[in-house]
């Protein structure tokens, strides 16, 4: 049995501000739906992944920018980091774990000298702070 995480929904307090982020980071509107006053929802996809993210209104109870520590993946986080900043994206500079094969929770500045995936990162919030770390994995 195959289990795929499609969807997750992120807490926002304004919709289209969120919108307007996840559009600038270059992710696909899949559904901008409001059919009533207190409800809509917005599905949004980052280029290339099967699973989506989706805020709204009327969606969760959760509170504004209690998602924490969410993850996307880029097989060359320089590349990506230029890009968003490019965009306007604020953006953390990039850091690698240190020491890899022993590593306790040390981060050094730069990309992991080696490129070894799941080691290099820089952290990124939508406007509300939910949390994205971007983490470069180029091979699995």
């Amino acid at each position: 049995m195959d289990y795929r995480i499609e969807v997750l929904t992120l807490p926002v307090s304004d919709v289209d501000a969120s919108l307007a982020f996840y559009r600038s980071l270059g992710f696909n509107v899949d559904v901008d739906y409001h059919p009533r006053d207190g409800f809509r929802v917005v599905q949004v996809t980052p280029p290339g992944s099967a699973c989506s993210i989706q805020f709204g209104e009327g969606l969760t109870d959760a509170a504004p920018g209690s998602a924490r520590t969410n993850y996307l993946v880029v097989d060359d986080l320089e590349a990506a980091h230029r890009e968003l900043v490019a965009n306007g994206i604020k953006i953390g500079d990039i850091r690698h774990k240190e020491p890899i094969d022993t590593w306790a929770g040390e981060l050094a500045p730069g990309l992991d000298p080696d490129r070894m995936p799941y080691a290099s990162m820089a952290e990124l919030a939508d406007p509300d702070g939910n949390t994205w770390t971007l983490q470069e994995i180029n091979n699995r």
